[in-house]
């Protein structure tokens, strides 16, 4: 069924919530969408630039991001939702389009799409999926951003895999994203030797990359060259620096921020797994910084990479280490990490010295962390910062925080702006005006013993 163009019957519910706590006032949510498909909002950068729009895709229950017929976007004031590309005939083994993230300036979105080719004997993976541009006014026609090589000799500009979660940087001239490689995949398959590990690239405009089809029709063309950055290892020395997996990844501030140096430096920062002095895995916190120009090879080897080894990151790349929890009373990192857009701070989810999970912030040049957030309950969900970087929002027993982001008493700092709920929220996004948090919370369709993913949203007062 094309739901494209059309208004949901009476969409724009208000949802009255009684108090829950003294703490807890009466708040009033917007229930955006409805009907039985999820709209799924995937903790990307969903607002359009105007504030006007919501993209999401729909992706199923069994298929996840494969079975995603289709990426869609949502009015805010009055409900309408328009296609922004369809898969046709898609299937839960694929292609699949997901995880959709507005442009931050201009009217277009960056999706994952799963190789045309997918069949149910070959399904969407992570290693078989590119990113795809969309502009509102050309619906349907995809622009492909990230080329595919996947056939000898590989190409420099393009990679051998698979990119996810793409994000733009603030001024729309990067795309960061995760990625794993199917040479490597296949390499691990036939030799039984770990070589699948996840890792972190980047693109930029640089120029067209256009590579040969392939016969299986699994090599595509790119309109941005694009480079990994992060060098991953399967067995990291302990006590090292080196990971092994590279994910939860972000732009620092507007895409860079002022170095020791008082220079723009554009970065990445992203969750790296590391391995202790005994050996056990570890997830600390890193920041990658990126040359200006990354279509000259580095030290370790080939950009395009070669048929035993990762593509390798651009001459200029330097990894640096911000967290040493590895060898503490609560070790490790988590959430997908969010830096403020001045670059000042990168938050994190770490464990309090009671082992609880709450909020950390720590500058990307490095030095002491400092906790935000002392909930009882923990925090469950990365932060989002605020526009003006002044406060932090996030998920807490199932209720939506936001907290100042100062030297008052922690009990002064935070009010909840929904109140606890039975059910989980997820996905939160903070719109670029300060005024609307959008996130994602299941709804039992009347009728039917399915909850489906919709989007609600609170004015912030």
């Amino acid at each position: 069924m094309n739901r494209a163009n059309r208004l949901i019957g009476v969409l724009l519910t208000v949802v009255t919530i009684a108090a829950c706590t003294p703490s807890e006032p009466q708040v009033k949510m917007v229930q955006l969408t409805n009907g039985a498909y999820n709209h799924d909002l995937d903790n990307n950068d969903n607002f359009s630039p105007d504030g006007k729009w919501l993209a999401y895709d729909t992706r199923t229950g069994i298929g996840g991001i494969g079975g995603s017929p289709s990426v869609e976007r949502v009015n805010i004031e009055t409900g309408k939702i328009e296609e922004l590309f369809a898969v046709k005939d898609n299937q839960s083994w694929g292609p699949g389009a997901g995880a959709v993230s507005y442009h931050p300036s201009e009217n277009k979105v960056i999706f994952i799409h799963g190789l045309d080719r997918c069949s149910e004997k070959n399904p969407y993976q992570q290693w078989k999926r590119t990113g795809v541009i969309v502009e509102d006014n050309h619906p349907n026609v995809p622009i492909y951003m990230d080329a595919r090589d996947v056939t000898m000799p590989f190409t420099p500009g393009a990679l051998r895999g698979g990119t996810h979660r793409h994000e733009w940087s603030k001024d729309g001239k990067w795309v960061g994203f995760t990625y794993n490689d199917a040479i490597l995949k296949a390499l691990e398959d036939s030799t039984g030797k770990t070589f699948n590990l996840r890792t972190v690239g980047v693109s930029t405009k640089l120029k067209p990359v256009l590579v040969d089809k392939s016969g299986d029709g699994e090599n595509v063309s790119g309109e941005w060259y694009s480079v990994l950055v992060v060098r991953v290892v399967p067995n990291p020395e302990p006590g090292s620096d080196e990971v092994s997996n590279a994910a939860s990844d972000s732009w620092v501030g507007t895409g860079s921020y002022l170095n020791k140096e008082g220079k723009k430096q554009v970065a990445r920062a992203f969750i790296g797994k590391v391995r202790n002095k005994n050996n056990q895995p570890v997830d600390e916190l890193f920041v990658v910084d990126i040359p200006d120009s990354i279509n000259q090879p580095g030290e370790f080897g080939p950009l395009e990479g070669t048929p035993t080894t990762f593509p390798m990151p651009p001459k200029g790349t330097v990894q640096h280490r911000l967290t040493y929890t590895a060898e503490s009373a609560h070790p490790g990192c988590g959430g997908v990490v969010r830096s403020s857009s001045d670059g000042k701070w990168i938050a994190y989810l770490a464990a309090d010295s009671k082992g609880v999970q709450q909020i950390f912030l720590i500058s990307p040049d490095g030095g002491s962390s400092r906790q935000i957030t002392e909930h009882p309950a923990g925090v469950q969900s990365c932060a989002r910062w605020s526009a003006d970087n002044q406060s932090i929002c996030y998920v807490t027993e199932n209720s939506i925080v936001i907290c100042k982001v100062s030297d008052k008493p922690f009990e002064k700092r935070f009010r909840r702006i929904t109140p606890t709920s039975k059910e989980e929220l997820s996905n939160i996004v903070w719109s670029a005006d300060g005024k609307t948090v959008a996130f994602n919370r299941p709804v039992k369709e009347v009728g039917s013993k399915d909850s489906w993913k919709q989007i609600f949203l609170v004015t912030i007062n």
